[in-house]
């Protein structure tokens, strides 16, 4: 199989917004300068959420505006809504905008209520008038919410997200990010979406992993196996959901990147990362929240890849 993946770095988005503690712009400016640093050839920066939701993003712009860029990375926002959308044209209008937007829709409807505050079918006229309101100024991703299963409705039909991810297509939406919110996805169901999500022409599917259950690398490792080459992962394994939506018993964190760098690389699957400065990012993520994060790699170091340091002494 190719030998290349792009792995999207998403602690400052995915990861923060489960986090009670609010991280000043100072810092996520630190932060994302030096997962640009490591080489992620996409970062998700923040999100267009309202302030009043989702505090810890009330200062996107002022991020956006601040961070170093560097050719070849593109940087990414969450967008739930049509303001969401506009905010993100008026920065890129600015000078500052992102490369990409995430535009959201759930497989379910319990949890397109709780995210969204919305009803599936809205939520889908919503996104279609994102698409023009972006106006072809970035490289949407469409994020598909509990597409291996569901802690309110429970299992989930494949053949169901397998319409969400043609109905991105036929938007004009064709990276889609298939996402196992809850940690309910296993190497066989995985490896079903996603050999069913590489076939439809055209589109890209991206593997986003929670490792509620402790099989997100597994699953990651069956998505390629599926044709897959687009993986989200966190340093430190953090994020997974806001604050204020609880599920899994709180428990909800994505794939930590150092674990999955590891494992990628140690399969022969180039990464493109500089893995020494993925183990400074790692540091400066636990110094910025103030605690252990989950990494496995980086209590332990990187496994047999020579001229790699240890991540923590």
């Amino acid at each position: 199989m190719p030998d290349r993946v792009v792995i999207c770095e998403c602690f400052a988005r995915d990861g923060l917004q489960h986090e009670d503690t609010l991280l000043p712009a100072d810092r996520k400016v630190e932060l994302i300068d030096a997962f640009t640093r490591a080489g992620f050839p996409r970062i998700e920066a923040t999100s267009y959420s309202h302030p009043a939701r989702i505090p810890a993003f009330a200062d996107a712009s002022e991020v956006l505006a601040r961070i170093r860029r560097r050719p070849g990375t593109a940087y990414k926002a969450t967008c739930p809504n049509l303001r969401a959308v506009q905010r993100a044209v008026a920065d890129h209008e600015a000078g500052y905008g992102t490369e990409e937007l995430s535009l959201l829709v759930s497989a379910t409807e319990s949890h397109t209520e709780r995210n969204l505050r919305t009803t599936r079918r809205a939520q889908w006229d919503a996104v279609a008038g994102m698409v023009a309101e972006a106006g072809g100024r970035f490289r949407l991703v469409g994020v598909i919410s509990m597409a291996l299963g569901c802690p309110f409705d429970g299992p989930v039909d494949p053949g169901s997200v397998i319409d969400d991810v043609a109905r991105f297509a036929e938007l004009g939406v064709t990276h889609v990010a298939l996402g196992d919110t809850a940690g309910f996805g296993t190497p066989r169901t995985v490896r079903d979406l996603f050999r069913r999500a590489a076939a439809l022409r055209g589109v890209t599917p991206i593997a986003h992993f929670h490792d509620s259950r402790g099989t997100g690398l597994v699953n990651c490792m069956a998505a390629i196996e599926a044709g897959c080459r687009w993986l989200d992962s966190a340093l430190g394994g953090v994020g997974g959901h806001p604050t204020q939506i609880r599920y899994g018993g709180g428990y909800t964190g994505n794939v930590a990147t150092e674990d999955l760098a590891n494992l990628l690389e140690a399969e022969g699957l180039q990464t493109g990362l500089d893995l020494d400065a993925v183990a400074a990012a790692s540091r400066l993520c636990e110094a910025a929240l103030g605690r252990e994060l989950e990494s496995r790699v980086a209590r332990a170091g990187y496994g047999h890849l020579p001229h790699r340091e240890t991540i923590h002494a």
